[in-house]
């Protein structure tokens, strides 16, 4: 398993909207030349609350669903580069 340092990943980093598929959002981030994907289950209200997701946001707003995803293996790396 791949370590990663998460403040590394978010300080002054975006991340921004790939796709939507069974009630998951996936959104990507470049981070050492590469770029990774996460999902967020949109339809938990407890994970999401009345958050808004935006096409591109700052990435520290994304940090506990970042950090859930390296936790549970699903900060994947993409064949985007």
């Amino acid at each position: 398993m791949e370590e990663y340092n998460i403040k590394d990943i978010i300080k002054d980093n975006k991340v921004y909207f790939l796709y939507a598929r069974e009630n998951k959002l996936y959104y990507g981030i470049d981070y050492l030349g590469k770029t990774y994907q996460f999902p967020i289950p949109f339809n938990d209200i407890n994970e999401v609350g009345n958050a808004t997701f935006m096409k591109e946001d700052k990435a520290i707003y994304f940090m506990r669903y970042i950090r859930k995803a390296i936790k549970n293996n699903d900060f994947m790396l993409t064949n985007k580069n």
